[in-house]
Order: structure tokens, then C-alpha cells, then sequence
């Protein structure tokens, strides 16, 4: 279709992604990631859907990690 972009790879993740990715990768629980944040435990659990649809993983600590791995490659 005229005026979509295509993208290849991985979409990357907003900022808030990124925060609620960072605290559950911390070990944090929902609960204690939604009080951090100010947001809702279903908003928590919004963003990991969000996330995983971005980036598919069979586990949350692969997301987390293959999550880590590509912010890391795209920084350096």
C-alpha cells in the first residue's frame, strides 16, 4: 500500500515499554511494577502483551533478555 513504511526486524519498544521491561526484568512483580509506575496491574500486563507482540519469546526472561541483547546492539 502506497505510504506505509515497511519494517524489518524487531519494532522497537516505547519508553514505557522499556520501563515496565526493565522492572519485571529487575524481578519485580506486577504489583510492585504498576506502584513504581503509577499504572494498573492490567496496564502492566497491557504493556508485556504489547511487548511480546513486538518481540515473541517462549519465556519472559527470553523476552527480557533478547530485549537487553538488541537495546544493547543498537546503542553500540
Amino acid at each position: 500500500m502506497p505510504g506505509r513504511s515497511v519494517q524489518t526486524g524487531p519494532q522497537r519498544l516505547s519508553p514505557r515499554e522499556r520501563q515496565v521491561l526493565a522492572h519485571i526484568g529487575a524481578g519485580l512483580t506486577y504489583h510492585q511494577t504498576a506502584r513504581r509506575l503509577g499504572i494498573s496491574v492490567h496496564t502492566v500486563g497491557t504493556y508485556l502483551r504489547r511487548i511480546r507482540a513486538k518481540r515473541p519469546a517462549p519465556t519472559l526472561a527470553d523476552l527480557v533478555r533478547l530485549s537487553i541483547n538488541q537495546d544493547a546492539s543498537r546503542s553500540g
